[in-house]
């Protein structure tokens, strides 16, 4: 195993700042979470085929992260290992975001949604694997809780950006010939501009380590190519850390609970509190504005939990601050069906804001001091397979039991949901923590 070379510490300002792209790489990810159950279903899709409509995440996710973390791994440029991937993912991604509104049939943005993830995939291993390579590893959990704050920022402004439409003045109820509102197009085009323009700020204000004589002549040895990455891929499943594989049965649990909960929340809402299953009813459409308003609150808990986890994590550990997240947010998805009051609804979205903020950084927490440096791109690459295999299984399995077990009644998706991240938190207590062997050839000076 190469022995990591010091790497210089970061002020918090500079932290900040290599974070901001996540910023926009968040508000695109959330704009989907938010709006593309609803654009669906406004271009005619029955709720037990969302799931699979959604498919586009969790394929691409399996087939674009862990090559691209591979071949940044091995990547010589004048920009940098991470950062081609950065630009290149968010120009394809604030191409797709310009064009998901305005899709006039389903087939349409289903396809757009594909290429959407792939761009966001590109940029999304690549972007782990640079916090990690930036920083010394008591650094770290603040670094990639510092990308979960972002995280909860990007979905807060995204989610409540077709609100703040209507707050500003644009008629909620105006709606293009495919009844997609003009507040969800502004949103979109809003996202577009953030899409490229953090990630442009970050890569100029926080550049990559430039490598050494010695570094560059290790990555030059090692071959390169499509072939090359998959055979390291490979390589690197077979010697994958033991804690690291403990951390897959965790991830099953929470990320077919999230998965589950952001296609259902705004149809089990719509029945709870608006009394509808209509998707072009007045009533859908503002339990699409609710889901957007309360998405907004729990991103902000996200956003300011993430910061005030990082001394909880430093000294009770990651595995035990998430395990207590993730039973809040278990604790709030069992309560969300069962309120029929709005201004209740804000309350369990203290406990999701909670797992979320905790989701988005603890995990990487966890793995980032148990896997070599030399191949954080390729191991954070097959991290985000641990994301996408349990949505992959979600949108297969959760239309053939949506109606004979669920009744077809989001509800119960919701509350299946809650009991899952229960599952989760129970998982995240078995994770072996990291050797203090690793830890110390991750630093020279502990080593020396």
């Amino acid at each position: 195993m190469e022995v990591a070379k010091a790497r210089p510490r970061l002020g918090l300002v500079e932290i900040i700042q290599m974070n901001v792209g996540f910023l926009g790489l968040q508000f695109s990810f959330g704009l989907q979470q938010s709006n593309m159950t609803p654009i669906y279903s406004y271009l005619g899709a029955k709720e037990s085929a969302i799931p699979l409509l959604m498919l586009a995440g969790p394929i691409t996710g399996l087939l674009v992260q862990p090559v691209v973390g591979a071949l940044s791994d091995r990547t010589l440029s004048k920009l940098g290992r991470r950062t081609p991937y950065f630009l290149i993912g968010a120009v394809l991604c604030t191409l797709g975001l310009l064009a998901m509104p305005y899709s006039p049939a389903l087939w349409v943005a289903a396809s757009l949604l594909w290429i959407l993830d792939a761009a966001n995939n590109v940029t999304m291993e690549p972007y782990r694997a640079y916090v990690s390579d930036r920083l010394p590893p008591d650094q770290r959990p603040l670094g990639f809780l510092t990308q979960s704050a972002f995280t909860g920022l990007g979905q807060t402004l995204s989610y409540l950006a077709p609100s703040i439409m209507v707050m500003l003045g644009v008629n909620r109820d105006l709606v293009d010939a495919h009844h997609i509102p003009l507040t969800t197009k502004i949103a979109f085009g809003v996202g577009a501009i953030l899409s490229i323009s953090t990630i442009v700020y970050s890569i100029r204000s926080v550049p990559e380590l430039p490598l050494d004589a010695e570094e560059k002549a290790r990555i030059s040895a090692r071959p390169v190519g499509f072939v090359a990455a998959l055979s390291d891929i490979w390589d690197a499943v077979q010697a994958m850390p033991k804690p690291m594989r403990q951390l897959a049965v965790m991830k099953f649990f929470q990320w077919y609970a999230m998965f589950c909960y952001w296609q259902f929340i705004v149809f089990s809402l719509a029945r709870s509190v608006f009394n509808t299953a209509d998707s072009t009813s007045a009533g859908f459409r503002e339990a699409g504005l609710w889901v957007g308003q309360l998405g907004g609150f729990y991103n902000f808990v996200a956003f300011i939990a993430a910061f005030s986890m990082t001394p909880f994590t430093k000294k009770f550990g990651a595995k035990r601050v998430h395990g207590f997240a993730l039973v809040c947010a278990g604790a709030a998805m069992l309560a969300l069906p069962n309120l029929h009051d709005r201004a209740w609804l804000f309350l369990p979205m203290v406990g999701i804001g909670l797992g979320w903020g905790s989701i988005m950084g603890n995990p990487y927490v966890m793995l980032a001091d148990c896997i070599p440096p030399e191949r954080t791109g390729v191991y954070m690459g097959i991290f985000n397979m641990f994301i996408v295999i349990p949505m992959l299984i979600q949108g297969v399995t959760l239309p053939l039991y949506y109606g004979p077990l669920l009744h077809s009644d989001p509800r119960l998706v919701i509350m299946g949901s809650g009991v899952l991240l229960l599952l989760a938190a129970i998982a995240a207590q078995f994770v072996q923590n990291p050797s203090l062997g690793h830890r110390a050839s991750e630093d020279p000076a502990s080593a020396a």
